[in-house]
């Protein structure tokens, strides 16, 4: 089933940290301590990675979830690209500065490298 018009090859979700997997195996959305004003948009952020991946066969996609928290930073150009899991430093916090979620996202956006998937930048 496709749905993309027919001149449209290539899309880039900018998604949410939501539906990223945590260790305890539940979507961080999920979680008790998830910010409850940001609950609405991080169902639905699911559900579009969910009709992605289920319906959309017609289009080379790519899913990009921030880590946990993302806020104004530096460009440092250094940061790990995970999947569908919630990546997290030593000390559990989960970060990625607005500057190289940007370069991450150009990156994709450039190379096209992470097909039909989603990917996760974060420190």
């Amino acid at each position: 089933m496709g749905c993309a018009p027919r001149d449209v090859r290539r899309l880039v979700v900018v998604g949410g940290a939501g539906s990223l997997k945590t260790a305890s195996g539940l979507d961080r959305v999920d979680t008790p301590d998830f910010p409850a004003p940001y609950k609405g948009e991080a169902l639905a952020h699911r559900e579009v990675l969910r009709l992605l991946r289920a319906e959309v066969d017609d289009l080379e996609w790519t899913y990009l979830s921030p880590a946990d928290e993302i806020a104004p930073g530096e460009r440092t150009g250094t940061f790990r690209l995970g999947g569908d899991e919630l990546l997290t430093a030593e000390d559990g916090s989960s970060f990625i500065s607005a500057e190289d979620y940007a370069v991450a996202l150009v990156d994709e956006v450039e190379k096209g490298e992470t097909i039909r998937r989603r990917i996760t930048p974060a420190y």
